[in-house]
């Protein structure tokens, strides 16, 4: 297995003991810190971020045009989106349907699926390309699955803030990769030198340096 995908699963373990989480079960029906999501709307909304994995595996490898890591983000119809649009409206709408499951059977999908993918990442050939949700293109799965530790990683302090326990830390293999993408993104939307200046020079740093 290579490290990137033994990195992926010790991030989706962290989202599943989360997940898991009796403050983030207790407060499963109120309103989370991320604006239309319930506490157990965004909880599932980070579970399909390892439920989905296996499904990508078990199908067959994408045909059609394949794509770089950096690349995905400038094809995703989220990025950039508002709250509004229709793809917003469908991730939360489908949060919110996978919660309705309960926080019992969300948990335990996603504690199926971290053993599940302990299997399927060490078959999966380096070359595997998957199909990620976002569109009709082709990632290596490794590349994919740093888009799914990005998501973790965000959704994961999205979620605890929401219920007030501290987020969880992610070691350095888990966070570098995640780091590394959201610091070429934000240097894509706001120029180097702005985010030069976010991270060191606080006097003349820009208002934001947000990565989406």
């Amino acid at each position: 297995m290579t490290p990137l995908r033994k990195a992926y699963l010790v991030a989706a373990e962290s989202a599943e003991r989360l997940i898991a989480h009796p403050a983030v079960v207790a407060a499963w029906t109120a309103p989370s810190a991320l604006e239309g999501f319930t506490v157990g709307g965004l909880a599932a909304h980070l579970a399909v971020q390892v439920r989905f994995v296996p499904r990508t595996l078990t199908d067959p490898p994408p045909p059609g045009e394949v794509v770089t890591l950096d690349g995905h983000y400038t094809r995703a119809a989220w990025v950039g989106a508002d709250l509004d649009d229709e793809t917003n409206v469908q991730i939360r709408r489908g949060g919110e349907q996978s919660a309705a499951e309960g926080p019992g059977a969300v948990a335990a999908g996603t504690a199926g699926a971290v053993e599940e993918l302990r299997t399927l990442l060490a078959q999966a050939p380096a070359d595997r390309l998957v199909h990620p949700p976002a569109g009709p293109w082709a990632l290596l799965l490794d590349d994919f699955l740093v888009t799914r530790m990005m998501e973790i990683a965000v959704h994961s302090d999205d979620l605890a803030y929401s219920v007030g326990i501290p987020t969880p830390d992610l070691p350095p293999e888990v966070l570098g990769p995640v780091l590394g993408l959201l610091s070429r993104l934000a240097v894509r939307r706001h120029g180097q030198a702005a985010v030069l200046r976010g991270l060191t020079r606080a006097e003349r740093a820009p208002a934001s340096i947000v990565a989406f």
